[in-house]
């Protein structure tokens, strides 16, 4: 009798991109106050620990955005993007209503051929999309996929909002995954509770040509934070329960960069010392499904995150969504 081998996935190349030039609080804030608008650095750095973001000219598209980071990680996987035969692209802030944003990005790459679709869960895109992508994968049916998180939230923002429009940035980062003999990806849980769509939500539609309802983003920001923190924890120890570890054995944790304040409090929670966590908020601000691999792409490019490390990716955002990776680097 023959046993068929086991497959696994594999995370073979990161790429991020950001739009344009970094926009400090400073500056930001000089613009805000021309609309009327009150704030300092001193007050978003206290409240979210986010000092800059990056802020995408009226010209620039998701897709666009979304290909420049897959160009990346198609170059640090050596792979041409005719090799590809998946494409999963999460975002919010999709181009069009339709065509999916990944098909957009799949012409932009000349990867013709390749399944192509977007995932919407928020701030848990890109977790999700890694998800389904290691699933596809394991089944045989695909051998490479790429997985892209792209925002341009500064779309979705009203910047007479001092609550939101601090928070959010632009920004795109990418994963290559390709099938495996040993384990790369060891385990991944997805939830979601839709009775809590209203703390965090853009419930604006186009009907008949116009928008219909808020087209803004709209948050409960202390709902939000207590949610987040319990999720993160839960979701934390249900993968490491799955893949037979403790907590001890995580190497690096890259939670979605929503707020300084955030990540340190499901770090407390999870028992893990906050100098294991991958911090960028700081600098790219909230860039929603893209904040994930925008963390990891920088953690890898400059060393911290190394072959044979354990890396536990986690998404959490509006739907109300949330999940968590556990990867062996």
């Amino acid at each position: 009798m023959t046993t068929m081998k086991r497959i696994w996935s594999r995370i073979v190349g990161t790429g991020a991109a950001l739009p344009g030039r970094a926009v400090s609080n400073d500056e930001l804030a000089r613009q805000l106050a021309a609309r009327g608008v009150e704030t300092t650095d001193e007050w978003i750095v206290a409240r979210t620990g986010i000092r800059q973001r990056y802020l995408a000219d009226a010209s620039l598209t998701t897709a666009a955005l979304g290909a420049r980071a897959a160009a990346a990680a198609l170059q640090a996987a050596k792979l041409e993007p005719a090799a590809l035969d998946l494409i999963v692209l999460a975002t919010s802030t999709p181009d069009q209503i339709f065509p999916a944003t990944a098909c957009l990005v799949q012409d932009e790459l000349g990867a013709r051929g390749a399944a192509a679709f977007d995932v919407q869960a928020v701030c848990s895109g890109f977790v999700y999309g890694l998800a389904l992508a290691d699933a596809m994968i394991r089944t045989g049916i695909y051998r490479r996929a790429l997985v892209i998180g792209a925002e341009l939230f500064s779309r979705i923002l009203d910047w007479s909002d001092r609550g939101t429009c601090v928070l959010f940035g632009d920004g795109a980062g990418a994963v290559v995954l390709e099938a495996a003999d040993e384990p790369g990806i060891l385990a991944a849980r997805l939830h979601a509770d839709g009775s809590q769509s209203r703390i965090l939500c853009t419930a604006g539609r186009i009907a008949q040509g116009a928008v219909q309802g808020d087209p803004f983003l709209r948050m409960d920001g202390q709902a939000v934070f207590k949610l987040a923190v319990a999720v993160l924890d839960s979701s934390a120890r249900e993968v490491l329960a799955d893949a037979q570890m403790g907590v001890e054995a995580i190497d690096w944790l890259i939670p979605h960069q929503a707020n300084v304040r955030i990540l340190s409090a499901a770090a407390r929670k999870l028992g893990l010392p906050e100098s294991k966590v991958i911090v960028t908020v700081d600098q790219h601000g909230n860039t929603s499904a893209a904040s994930v691999p925008l963390a990891l792409d920088l953690a890898v490019r400059d060393g911290r995150v190394r072959a044979g490390q354990h890396v536990l990716l986690q998404g959490v955002g509006g739907g109300f969504t949330w999940g968590s990776v556990l990867v062996r680097y």
